[in-house]
């Protein structure tokens, strides 16, 4: 059962590339490398209850696993090319594993992603995904690079996958006639896009870059860290979609924008005079950013409330070991 489930992973996830020389089948792949360029990797693990809640449909599952190690590539200014599937499954169940394998292979194919091995174990319902990929050389975006100076800028919108997670733990009353507004909240957190094309744009234009995975306070203080830095934000110029701001009142949404994870938008620092080519540049490829702060001299970040005065920012964001 183990290799017939291998198998139809391989079949539905199949991606032709020049550049793997052997994929799924053998003891290990091996994947040519094009000459000149540095090769970017990165892996995540996903586990049930805790990054997914039980019951989310297989197919989102596979998505997610794969879209969270993108936007790690994207964080860098990679492009991608090979992925390596570690998947733990209670059971061998071809009906789940059909709906991952379609939902990884959706994202995948959009990004000529190649799966190119892995491995298929018992246990607790969990999956683990490598991903790698190239950027030219010298070109990596770092956490280390920020300047005293430079504007902070952020992709997307932010809050959303928060709130759909909190949407999916407390559902609207019947009757109730925002259920499109709820379900888009839900899809963000279910579905997160990640920033490739922004990543690739920003190559040689951002000072420093991360990933939202754990929230925005959370992640820009990693890079305040890395860069000696502090930072400086607006909560007024925070980009929430409508969606957010229809379903929750104004305190529950800013605590959302600020410290809820799963976003996966891209937050960076650029010196101010390319922030207008930037925001151009990112506009082109249909990805909305906004400028949202500074960084400033000192450590850690501190937002501005709409009314000037700074406000306590006491849950920064998600924590595995907290």
């Amino acid at each position: 059962m183990e290799f017939r489930l291998i198998e139809r992973i391989r079949e539905l996830t199949a991606q032709p590339r020049d550049d793997v020389r052997i994929g799924i089948g053998d003891d290990a792949a091996v994947l040519a490398v094009p000459g000149g360029q540095e090769l970017a990797v990165a892996i995540d693990t996903l586990v049930e209850g805790v990054h997914f809640p039980r019951g989310t449909a297989a197919a989102d599952i596979g998505w997610k696993a794969l879209a969270v190690n993108l936007s790690d590539l994207a964080a860098v200014g990679a492009s991608p090319a090979w992925a390596l599937l570690a998947l733990t499954l209670p059971d061998a169940d071809a009906a789940f594993v059909e709906g991952f394998a379609e939902g990884f292979a959706k994202l995948a194919q959009s990004h000529r992603l190649a799966l190119v091995g892995g491995d298929t174990t018992r246990g607790p319902l969990c999956i683990s995904v490598a991903v790698h990929g190239f950027v030219p050389p010298g070109k990596a975006i770092v956490r280390g690079g920020a300047r005293v100076g430079d504007a902070v800028l952020v992709t997307g919108t932010l809050g959303d996958a928060a709130a759909g997670l909190h949407a999916l733990q407390h559902p609207l009353g019947d009757g109730d006639t925002r259920g499109g507004l709820r379900d888009y909240l839900i899809e963000r957190f279910n579905l997160p896009t990640p920033r490739l094309s922004a990543g690739a744009a920003l190559r040689g234009q951002a000072s420093a870059c991360i990933d939202i995975s754990d929230g925005l306070l959370a992640d820009l203080n990693h890079i305040c860290v890395a860069s000696g830095v502090g930072a400086e934000i607006d909560a007024a110029l925070l980009p929430r979609s409508s969606a957010l701001m229809v379903l929750y009142d104004e305190a529950s949404a800013l605590q959302f924008a600020l410290s809820g994870g799963d976003d996966y938008e891209l937050c960076f620092s650029v010196p101010s005079h390319r922030v207008a080519d930037v925001q151009a540049d990112l506009s082109r490829l249909g990805c909305g950013v906004t400028r949202i702060g500074r960084i400033v001299e000192g450590a850690g970040v501190r937002v501005r409330g709409v009314d000037g005065e700074w406000l306590a920012t006491d849950r920064p964001g998600w924590e595995h070991f907290a």
